[in-house]
């Protein structure tokens, strides 16, 4: 990049899981991300964890980025761009909570972006998922899958979200560049265990809840059924590293600099699926110890099978994941080890 100051970009959930990785990489892109989070889902620590990475105090502020009253200080210095992170995520509780979903993610991106237009900002990185895909008729899925019924509150959301952003794209005329970078299963952490998952709560999600089963500070991990229509019965996904991930996105904002106004849609993925039992294969081999676990029922909202055809985004963006499954689980094992010295 350019020398001269570097240009702010809001980092919406910037102390979630990914947002935090991802305000380390634009850091080391030469930008200056800003977080903004109400910490509704994460913890202030993440935002001491980036900062003991980066080894300089980073800009943050504790405010809901849907509140146009309470992010006015924000936009009193330049903001260059936006990564939209800032979103409920847990499947099972979209099914049980969806009017919460509705609110927050799809009212909360439109609050948000309305604001990105006010103020003349001209790039958006949006935070979707494969979950828009619903349960996918072709594998490896590509961006031009069909869009079904979503499985879940939490990704009609998703799909809410993309439509909205294809609206407000043709709205602003020009003015407003959208990359919209569907994730498929990020997992992992930080190498260097400063940054990771901390789900507050019982984890939603597979990694997490098998950390902990392995630490002792639950039950066993439940395999949500081991009946489906797989080779080993169990749900099949794509599981990539969460720091190819957050790189992945600095690719899509150097993108959008290049590209003034542009809208286009991402997978990113490995492209290669794995079932819940070869991750739980994987993890042995990455660290030697075995994963308590036990086989329940299925969990609602889940579907069978996904994993991405990445080529676009290889092709388009020159991203590609470069880090193994084991190299996620060992990462993620010594991110889980390090919480266990810390005390609380």
């Amino acid at each position: 990049m350019e020398k001269g100051p570097r240009k702010r970009i809001l980092v919406t959930g910037g102390a979630g899981f990914i947002g935090s990785h991802a305000a380390v990489a634009l850091h080391e892109a030469g930008y200056a991300p800003v977080i903004i989070d109400d910490l509704r889902n994460s913890r202030k620590s993440a935002v001491k964890g980036i900062e003991s990475l980066l080894s300089v105090p980073v800009e943050w502020h504790r405010v809901d980025c849907g509140d146009a009253e309470a992010m006015k200080p924000v936009f009193k210095q330049p903001v260059h761009g936006a990564i939209h992170f800032a979103a409920d995520k847990a499947v099972g509780e979209s099914v049980a909570h969806p009017e919460k979903y509705f609110d927050n993610n799809v009212g909360g991106t439109a609050r948000f972006v309305a604001q990105l237009r006010n103020h003349g900002v001209q790039h958006l990185v949006f935070s979707s998922s494969c979950t828009v895909y619903g349960e996918a008729e072709e594998l490896p899925v590509s961006e031009d899958a069909p869009i079904l019924p979503a499985a879940s509150p939490y990704g009609y959301t998703k799909q809410a979200c993309e439509d909205l952003l294809r609206i407000t794209h043709a709205a602003a005329e020009g003015q407003l560049g959208i990359s919209i970078l569907r994730y498929f299963n990020p997992i992992g952490a930080h190498p260097s265990a400063h940054l990771g998952e901390l789900p507050l709560g019982p984890p939603p999600n597979l990694v997490p809840y098998l950390l902990q089963a392995v630490a002792g500070n639950s039950g066993p991990l439940i395999v949500f059924g081991d009946n489906y229509p797989t080779p080993d019965g169990t749900c099949i996904r794509d599981y990539l590293h969460v720091c190819d991930l957050a790189e992945a996105h600095v690719a899509a904002l150097r993108w959008l600099e290049q590209h003034q106004g542009a809208l286009d849609v991402f997978n990113l993925g490995t492209g290669r699926g794995t079932s819940v039992k070869e991750v739980i294969t994987a993890f042995h081999l990455a660290t030697g110890l075995d994963v308590p676990h036990k086989i329940g029922d299925r969990r609602p909202g889940d579907v069978t099978a996904i994993y991405a055809d990445a080529a676009k985004a290889d092709e388009v963006l020159g991203w590609r994941t470069t880090r193994s499954l084991e190299d996620c689980l060992r990462d993620a094992w010594r991110w889980q080890q390090r919480l266990q010295d810390t005390p609380s």
